[in-house]
């Protein structure tokens, strides 16, 4: 582990479109072997998509979708005396959107269907609607958080 300082954040500029750095951000997310151009096709039209189905505003969806999954509590493995403890830590806002869109994308990804562009729309609105396998997994860490609370002064 490294017990040099930590390397400043750097700035991301926000989207073309929508003029959001969380949109930016999903795309961040989204990209694969440093095709960003198709990963801006698919999440604009993943958006125009939510946009129909729902007949609200997408980045609207797209917020309130990343805030119920977003995690306030995790684990974290630390060792004392021997033994490994999950201790429970309160998560950074920055991180938690982090880890709600990783977790997002990912579920969009193992969904069942054909298209990228539908699947990801698909998860968007569930968790939205708080269903969704994003929020399942939000829910869960939560219930490891609570459930290893007795060892909430293991704090690093």
């Amino acid at each position: 582990m490294s017990r040099r300082s930590t390397p400043p954040k750097r700035p991301i500029s926000p989207d073309p479109v929508y003029n959001s750095l969380l949109v930016q951000m999903v795309i961040s997310h989204l990209l694969k072997k440093g095709k960003k151009a198709l990963a801006y096709r698919i999440l604009y039209d993943a958006m125009k998509q939510i946009e129909e189905m729902t007949q609200e505003d997408p980045l609207k969806i797209l917020e309130e979708a990343v805030c119920n999954s977003t995690p306030r509590l995790e684990v974290k493995a630390r060792r004392v005396g021997g033994s490994t403890y999950q201790v429970p830590l309160e998560v950074k806002p920055q991180r938690g959107t982090a880890l709600a869109l990783r977790w997002l994308l990912a579920s969009a990804r193992t969904r069942p269907g054909r298209d990228m562009v539908s699947k990801l729309a698909n998860e968007i609105v569930d968790a939205s609607n708080k269903i969704g396998n994003a929020v399942r997994k939000r829910d869960e860490t939560h219930r490891m958080a609570e459930a290893n609370k007795a060892f909430a002064h293991y704090r690093f």
